[in-house]
């Protein structure tokens, strides 16, 4: 197990903002913390970067208790804060060596992974502007470069996409991939439904400080997905299919628009060759079905009572 979180507690005051939190991330996962704002994600992870006291609990990375050998975990530890890390009256090149001397680095070895750091963020041609002239992605790229050219075993991505334009967002989530695909373990938190589908290969939901939902994408899912939505396009509109279909067992909305018929039901597979039977039987041709599944967002809903961003 690469990290494990125990009991973890954090108050402030009389606000328990990290409530007995348990976490495990395996070796090679981009593991997902999803949650609004105020859901306990940043806190825990100050936490885990020692940069707030644990009052309850224990954080193992690597096998060892960040409590006791930070030093010795630290190391091996990459972090994209959520507010930007890098001193804008250094260079690119000057920023991403700074945190490479941080880490150790030195020498001919810094000169190399400071130029495959600012390459992989695709800023090798800023390597000697300053990021006071940065757009605000090229600032969240830069960020990466600090935090991954010492080729950590885990790097800690906290809401790294905030604020910035689409085209750095993609870069991002390309360069999360990426990194993925290098053996790096990630730990990446945001409250962006859409990122977290799309990168996390572990999800946990967490929300007033605690965990209340993980697993992977169609594991959660699956957790309130009790309803299809069908929706059928046909050969001809025929209000008749729909009176025919809602006295259909288990069909709970039916409803047509120009040639497009969509269909609630109750999770169950007979309903739509019912549904088939009934159309064609009134020479109606189906041109194509699309099951609908649920989503994050609607797994959300369900559990919170709420949209991720409320």
């Amino acid at each position: 197990m690469l990290l494990e979180i125990r009991g973890l507690v954090k108050r402030f005051g009389d606000v328990v903002a990290v409530d007995h939190v348990n976490l495990e991330v395996q070796e090679g996962e981009i593991f997902g913390l999803l949650g609004p704002n105020g859901a306990g994600k940043t806190t825990i992870l100050n936490m885990l970067m020692g940069l707030s006291r644990i009052d309850d609990g224990e954080i193992i990375v690597f096998g060892k208790d960040i409590a006791r050998q930070a030093a010795v975990v630290k190391g091996n530890i990459g972090i994209v804060p959520q507010e930007l890390a890098i001193y804008e009256d250094l260079t690119a090149w000057e920023n991403v060596a700074f945190f490479g001397k941080l880490y150790g680095l030195r020498g001919s070895e810094l000169t190399k992974r400071v130029g495959e750091a600012l390459e992989f963020a695709g800023l090798s041609d800023k390597a000697k502007d300053f990021p006071r002239k940065f757009s605000g992605g090229m600032k969240r790229r830069l960020n990466i470069a600090c935090a991954v050219v010492h080729r950590p075993k885990l790097l800690v991505m906290d809401e790294p996409t905030v604020g910035i334009d689409p085209q750095s967002r993609n870069h991002i989530m390309g360069a999360v991939k990426e990194i993925h695909r290098q053996g790096t373990t990630i730990l990446y938190t945001s409250h962006y439904m859409e990122e977290v589908e799309e990168i996390c290969t572990q999800i946990v939901i967490m929300d007033q400080g605690r965990v209340i939902a993980r697993g992977t994408k169609e594991e959660l899912t699956e957790l309130v997905s009790t309803e299809n939505r069908l929706v059928l396009e046909l050969s001809a509109a025929n209000f008749t299919i729909v009176d025919e279909i809602k006295k259909i067992s288990g069909v709970k909305e039916c409803a047509i628009e120009d040639k497009v018929l969509t269909v609630l039901t109750t999770k169950n597979n007979h309903i739509i060759s019912k549904m088939i039977d009934e159309i064609t039987a009134t020479g109606t041709e189906v041109y194509s079905l699309n099951v609908q599944k649920p989503t994050l967002e609607s797994v959300f809903l369900t559990l919170t009572g709420r949209t991720l961003r409320d």
